[in-house]
């Protein structure tokens, strides 16, 4: 009974002794934290748009638990971070955290930046300040760029109307409307467009040096911002009541179906449809004029022409769309909604497919044709003088073919530089998009 009584009372002495060193704690100044990373740097973002969370961990590797006496924020409410500290809020200050030998806390950290009355982003910096009880106080810095930018939804335009702007504009809902008689003309801005919201043309809209893209200007993950990510907002739908359409220098990119045309005009100039989830340019019983132009990167066709009185000159069109084998033709055109009329000159039309171009009858009753000049086309070849003239026939067994044709095409990071490069034969002959 004593020996029982011996080895209870030091099997108690024990656990005591290891929950008194577990639960030690020491002012000693030479115990510190370590952090899982010293700056927490965002994205850049829009004033007065929450940014996504950031984590970050802090751990105690010491031989002793350290208290935090306070952890706040350097500008205090003042810079727009938020910060979490173990399932506590800084309000601007929190007080008495414990960070056990061996263990850790998890920060979450989110930032609403305020207007800062600057053309182009701005630097928005912070310190999160951990006191310990020691006296030591160790930081975090807190980076992230602000970019003011106007904020609209649900636009009307209903009479003849101008948008230019030195700062971007962020559309919402379903983005811009213009009715039928009234012109939009769009000069020199970035367009922003949020999920759901786009354009809809039953007027008329004339764009020159102006980006259209979505709003997301953070990151999917490290390496791919959402800016390469196809599908962020709607596009432009020019409908069969509008006439006389321009785009002139302009950039849209990562839409869901980029520009559809029914029954109308485009013309279009020295302009980049890029990466698009649906369809780059679609025409449909339109007369389109397309000039110095790239079509690039759609899951569906990049450059659909059903129908069409069609000019393809000095462009480029290339199939290299990353997020489905499923994609579609680099150029397709058919008569199945009423007569086509193509004229395709010095133009460069590749991808990774062995044959990225499809023509289709879709009525034999109907007006179907095309003649190509001077172009780089990548399909089987043809002995039709008639329709083809001076035509390098591309294949997989070219030397310079496909992506080979293009400054720089990053599969891994989804990075394009569609500028033709100086080995390819299109650069020689000067065929394709020529940049401006």
């Amino acid at each position: 009974m004593i020996r029982r009584l011996f080895f209870f009372s030091l099997s108690i002495a024990l656990l005591l002794s290891a929950c008194t060193d577990d639960d030690s704690f020491s002012a000693s100044q030479g115990n510190r934290l370590l952090f899982s990373a010293d700056t927490i740097t965002f994205d850049t973002l829009f004033s007065t748009v929450p940014s996504t969370t950031r984590t970050f961990w802090v751990h105690n590797e010491s031989g002793d638990g350290i208290r935090i006496r306070t952890a706040r924020l350097e500008r205090g409410t003042q810079s727009g971070y938020r910060v979490n500290v173990d399932g506590t809020y800084l309000n601007p200050v929190g007080n008495d955290f414990e960070v056990r030998k061996g263990d850790s806390l998890l920060v979450f950290v989110e930032v609403t930046t305020r207007e800062n009355h600057q053309q182009g982003p701005q630097l928005v910096e912070d310190n999160l300040l951990l006191t310990l009880e020691s006296g030591v106080e160790q930081r975090i810095n807190l980076r992230t760029w602000s970019w003011d930018a106007r904020k609209l939804a649900d636009v009307v335009i209903n009479k003849d109307s101008v948008i230019e702007s030195a700062v971007p504009i962020i559309l919402y809902g379903k983005g811009i409307e213009v009715e039928e008689g009234a012109t939009l003309t769009i000069r020199n801005t970035d367009l922003f467009f949020h999920d759901g919201a786009g354009i809809d043309v039953r007027g008329q809209i004339v764009a020159e040096n102006s980006l259209f893209r979505g709003d997301r200007l953070d990151h999917m993950f490290d390496y791919l911002p959402y800016d390469r990510v196809s599908g962020q907002w709607r596009g432009i739908n020019i409908d069969n009541t509008s006439k006389s359409n321009q785009l002139n220098n302009c950039e849209i990119r990562n839409a869901v179906d980029a520009l559809l045309c029914d029954s109308t005009e485009l013309l279009m100039h020295n302009t980049v449809v890029h990466n698009n989830s649906g369809f780059g340019l679609r025409a449909y019983k339109s007369r389109v004029t397309l000039t110095y132009c790239q079509f690039t990167n759609s899951f569906n066709k990049c450059l659909s022409l059903e129908g069409c009185e069609a000019v393809i000159d000095h462009c480029t069109v290339a199939q290299f769309y990353p997020f489905s084998a499923n994609r579609g033709a680099a150029l397709h055109f058919t008569n199945n909604a009423s007569a086509l009329l193509l004229k395709c000159t010095n133009t460069l039309v590749t991808g990774y497919e062995d044959d990225v171009i499809m023509g289709e009858v879709g009525d034999t009753t109907v007006v179907y044709d095309y003649y190509f000049a001077n172009c780089i086309l990548r399909t089987d070849s043809v002995s039709d003088s008639e329709r083809f003239e001076d035509i390098i026939w591309e294949t997989p067994k070219d030397s310079v073919e496909g992506k080979k044709h293009f400054k720089m095409i990053d599969e891994d990071n989804l990075a394009y530089d569609f500028a033709v490069d100086t080995i390819s034969p299109a650069f020689i002959r000067k065929i394709g998009r020529q940049k401006e």
